[in-house]
């Protein structure tokens, strides 16, 4: 018996069994690209079965995520804990194998992918972590940072602009640790993809400075063997595979479009075994190819076994460096040293330049944080001073020039994260985060504690016009689950929301302005809470006064006013309303008493934050419109967003709650 050519039929009849029982599924990449996730986990992948998240294991990301049942087969077969009762489960609620991979939910799933080019862009973050890390630690003859990023990917996944984005960048990076295996089979749901996709992917990869090797039939092991020898023999670049594959191969629908995402049925199903000379039971794969899968897996233990043993010899030779290593590697939380020098600012200023400031103090504690931007540093102010910038002649540089790729930068800063060992932010204007919304939704997905720096933040952009305004992007951002968004209104709120991102366990965006703040005594750590009281009365007040970031200023001067003719106001400031929702009921009830139904909620962005804090007899002042090309003072003055405006909406909504 052939034991890898029926170890590939192993993968392609039970791929194909599961998805045939749920009904749901692509059969077409998990039978087409069996050879290639074969090949890959038998003679190239080191990884601990026993052990998943082994430091030194080398990456597999299936940007493809359409084809999970293909990674299930194969960490079936290679020990990991995905049994044949969880391939029975595919597509069902509460099982290890739904129907993309989930980060978290499976081990040997090293990031959860679907959308398609993501997982590139996520494997290039691996790649770029793997380099970074082993400029900082490894030393002559203890390369204890020293694996592979492998991805898998099909024709769709270099359709989407983001696999465009991420492939430049890493050829530019010369990520010689970063192989792509490109299953070509030239098929997506609508089609061929002669009519969408006729470029040639070689001069495409060669052109952004990628080794390019061939494969011309991917059902050849020998074949892939050698491009992936080849691959791994050149470290002066990225490689790209091109393995030219049959989708739904062994099928009666093989090599058309009607393989892709539907199940095969079962006559269709009884004819590939038939084509493949597979007699098993369902759901049964042949003793001797689990013997053979499982010798194989096993063999690779004494990779882990070996680094073990060498990183305990380094840390004989080098203590300070593998304690600092292992203090990366454990994910703790970061020292941010004098806190009060982290809340010192003295004069008005942008938050911009305020969180500039303030994350370049918390990256002289933490030596794991890398920091980049859509070419926008001199503006969003992330560079980390004096640390240098990541290159392929400064790998250990701790500041990243992305170009302008946002939705890439995403995906990258997500691997950077998901490899483990490093803390990473990214940062962009804020209208451009709808550019990399997808990147910022998969960080909420996998909770990741991704950082998003996120600045002009509103109308106070000012002469750019609509185009630069963000409007929409607050409320889309706070409609995202695991995500927090934090806008803050002067430098102290802006220190607690970046404390707060690296503390979190989920990913934060930081929203900031472009135009000076003033600075308040009352703001400080209590800003964490997401909302609290930073100006009030002994007794209970007339009307709530409830704003972020800018807009906090306009109600210091309503509060004004309104004193002056006998109205109490309080002003709350909402930097977080998703760490507000945390918060007791007590709390919140003492921030926002339910009694006092006079309310006014300013933003100079979408009012649909609002509504549930404002109730049926408050106001809210917020843009119902995109904004327009002028000066920012002369656009808030526009706009209605004006202390005296406040005033006025205040009074209205107290003769509301008083007419009830």
């Amino acid at each position: 018996m052939d034991l890898a050519k029926k170890s590939v039929d192993a993968i392609r009849i039970i791929s194909a069994e599961a998805i045939n029982r749920a009904n749901s599924g692509h059969p077409g990449i998990c039978m087409g690209a069996a050879p290639i996730g074969y090949e890959l986990f038998a003679d190239f992948l080191n990884f601990s079965y026993k052990n998943p998240k082994w430091d030194n294991r080398d990456r597999f990301v299936l940007s493809a995520g359409h084809g999970s049942m293909l990674l299930y087969s194969l960490l079936h077969l290679f020990g990991y804990g995905v049994t044949m009762d969880d391939i029975k489960g595919f597509r069902q609620l509460e099982t290890k194998t739904p129907g993309h991979p989930e980060y978290g939910v499976t081990d040997g799933v090293e990031a959860s992918t679907g959308p398609l080019g993501q997982g590139i862009g996520n494997a290039v973050g691996f790649a770029v972590a793997e380099a970074h890390l082993a400029a900082m630690f490894n030393r002559p003859d203890f390369p204890v940072v020293d694996h592979f990023t492998y991805v898998l990917c099909g024709d769709g996944c270099l359709e989407e602009g983001i696999g465009y984005e991420a492939c430049s960048f890493a050829g530019t990076q010369k990520l010689g640790k970063l192989i792509l295996l490109y299953d070509r089979n030239n098929i997506t749901i609508e089609g061929n993809i002669n009519t969408t996709f006729a470029e040639d992917p070689a001069t495409r990869f060669a052109a952004q400075g990628w080794q390019v090797l061939r494969v011309s039939d991917a059902n050849n092991l020998s074949l892939l063997k050698a491009a992936l020898n080849r691959a791994k023999s050149d470290l002066t670049r990225p490689s790209v595979i091109i393995c030219n594959s049959v989708i739904g191969y062994g099928s009666p629908v093989a090599g058309s479009a009607e393989a892709h995402g539907t199940p095969l049925g079962e006559a269709n199903l009884a004819k590939a075994k038939e084509t493949l000379g597979w007699t098993e039971e369902p759901f049964t794969i042949p003793e001797a190819v689990t013997q053979h899968c499982m010798k194989l897996a096993e063999g690779k233990l004494e990779k882990e076994k070996a680094w073990q043993e060498l990183f305990s010899k380094y840390e004989e030779e080098y203590p300070d460096l593998a304690a600092k290593y292992k203090k990366f590697m454990s994910g703790s939380d970061p020292d941010f040293g004098d806190l009060n020098e982290l809340f010192n600012f003295p004069k008005p200023e942008a938050t911009r330049v305020s969180g500039g400031k303030v994350l370049n103090k918390i990256a002289n504690n933490m030596t794991n944080l890398m920091s980049g931007s859509a070419d926008l540093s001199p503006s969003t102010k992330t560079e980390l001073r004096g640390k240098g910038y990541f290159s392929p002649d400064s790998r250990e540089g701790c500041n990243i020039r992305f170009g302008i790729r946002e939705h890439a930068m995403g995906a990258i800063c997500n691997g950077i994260q998901l490899h483990g060992g490093l803390r990473v932010a990214c940062s962009t204007f804020f209208t451009f985060s709808d550019y990399m919304r997808g990147a910022v939704r998969m960080s909420a997905i996998m909770n990741i504690p991704v950082v998003y720096v996120f600045t002009h933040d509103s109308i106070g952009v000012g002469e750019d016009g609509p185009t630069h305004q963000p409007i929409e992007q607050l409320v889309s951002l706070r409609a995202t689950p695991n995500l927090n968004v934090f806008r803050p209104c002067d430098g102290k709120e802006t220190a607690a929301a970046f404390i707060s991102a690296f503390t979190n366990s989920n990913p934060t965006a930081i929203v900031l302005s472009r135009q000076d703040l003033p600075q308040y005594t009352s703001t400080g750590l209590t800003a964490m809470t997401g909302g609290y009281t930073v100006s009030d009365y002994d007794e209970l007040p007339d009307v709530l006064l409830i704003a972020s970031g800018a807009e906090v200023e306009l109600c210091v001067g309503a509060q004004s006013i309104l004193a002056d003719e006998g109205i109490k106001a309080r002003i709350v400031s909402m930097p977080c309303i998703e760490e507000f929702e945390k918060q007791t009921e007590e709390y919140r009830e003492h921030v926002l008493p339910s009694e006092i139904k006079a309310r006014v909620c300013i933003e100079a962005a979408s009012p649909y934050s609002w509504y549930k804090y404002s109730g049926d007899c408050g106001e809210i002042i917020a843009m119902e419109t995109f904004g327009k090309c002028g000066k920012a003072e002369e656009l808030f003055k526009h706009f209605g967003f004006t202390k005296e405006n406040i005033a006025e909406k205040a009074r209205r909504s107290i003769e509301k709650a008083n007419n009830r």
